[in-house]
C-alpha cells in the first residue's frame, strides 16, 4: 500500500506543480501540436495466447510545450497525451485481436542552451497508461485489461536550422520507465475470479527496469510553410513487462503527420503567497 501511495504522490506533485506554475504565471507562450499517424504493431500477451499477433495501429498525440519560471526560467512542462488502437492477426491468420491504450505524462525538463541553434532538456516524467487487448476467439479469458503508472527519466534535443530561408526545428525525445505500478493479474487467473469471488490478492506490482525493460522515443521535423508548420514524426514505442509469469509486449512503429501553433495566452495575475 505505501508503494501505491508513494507513486501516486509523486503523480499528483506533478500535476499540482503545473497547477501552481498557472496560477503565477500572467503571461506564458505555449507551442500545441496535434498528430495523427499509423504504423504496424507487434503485440504478446501470454495471458491471452502463446503467440504474437502483427498488423495495424492507429494513433492521435497531442502535445502541450512551455517555459516555466522554475530555475530562473530553465525548465520547461511538457504535457502529452495519445491515444491509439489497434487491430492485428497471429501467424496463422485464424485468429484477430483488438488493442487500445490511452496514455497521459506530464514532464518537467531542465533546459541546457548549448548555442543558438541547439538545446538538451532533461528532467523526470511521469505517466499514467489505461487500454485493453480483446482477443476475438478467446473463450475464458477473452480479454486484458492494462493499468500502469510509471517515473521515468526524460531526455531530449532540440536543434533549430534555416533552410531556404525559413527556420526548421528537429527534434529527438526518449524516456525509460525507473520506478511504477502495474496490475497485473497471475497466469490463468480470470477476472471472473478476480471481481466476483474476490481473489484480488497480489494483484498490484511495484515494477523497475527489470520487470518492466520499456522505451520510447519520437523523432519530429517541424516543417514551415506559408503561415504554418507541419510536424512530421517517428515513433518508437516499445512497452514490455514480465510479471506473475505473463510475458507482454506492445512494439509500436508509427509515422505521423500533424500542425503545430505558438500561442501567446494572457491569463488573469494571482497574488504571490
Amino acid at each position: 500500500m505505501r508503494k501505491v501511495l508513494l507513486i501516486f504522490g509523486f503523480l499528483a506533485f506533478f500535476s499540482r506543480g503545473y497547477a501552481q506554475i498557472d496560477s503565477l504565471e500572467a503571461n506564458r507562450l505555449v507551442t500545441t501540436a496535434n498528430s495523427i499517424g499509423v504504423g504496424g504493431v507487434n503485440i504478446l500477451d501470454t495471458y491471452l495466447s502463446p503467440l504474437e499477433y502483427t498488423g495495424t495501429e492507429v494513433r492521435f498525440m497531442n502535445e502541450k510545450m512551455h517555459l516555466t519560471k522554475l530555475f530562473s526560467g530553465h525548465v520547461s512542462a511538457q504535457r502529452i497525451f495519445q491515444a491509439n488502437v489497434s487491430y492485428s492477426k497471429n501467424p496463422t491468420e485464424d485468429n484477430s485481436a483488438f488493442s487500445g491504450l490511452v496514455n497521459w505524462s506530464y514532464a518537467l525538463h531542465y533546459q541546457f542552451r548549448v548555442n543558438d541553434h541547439l538545446k538538451i532538456l532533461v528532467g523526470p516524467a511521469g505517466d499514467v497508461n489505461l487500454g485493453f487487448v480483446y482477443n476475438l476467439n478467446n473463450g475464458n479469458n477473452p480479454a486484458s485489461a492494462k493499468l500502469y503508472a510509471n517515473l521515468s527519466a526524460s531526455g531530449m534535443a532540440i536543434y533549430k536550422f534555416s533552410l531556404w530561408n525559413r527556420l526548421f526545428t528537429a527534434r529527438y525525445q526518449a524516456s525509460i520507465p525507473v520506478v511504477g505500478l502495474m496490475f497485473a493479474p497471475h497466469y490463468g487467473e480470470s477476472y471472473y475470479e478476480i471481481f466476483t469471488l474476490g481473489h484480488n490478492s497480489h494483484l498490484v506490482h511495484f515494477t523497475t527496469p527489470c520487470s518492466q525493460p520499456s522505451f520510447k522515443q519520437i523523432i519530429s521535423l517541424d516543417i514551415p510553410i506559408s503561415k504554418i508548420k507541419i510536424r512530421a514524426s517517428y515513433v518508437f514505442d516499445m512497452q514490455q513487462s514480465h510479471i506473475n509469469s505473463i510475458k507482454v509486449h506492445t512494439w509500436s512503429n508509427i509515422v505521423m503527420i500533424g500542425f503545430v501553433k505558438a500561442l501567446y495566452f494572457l491569463k488573469p495575475s494571482f497574488p504571490h503567497l
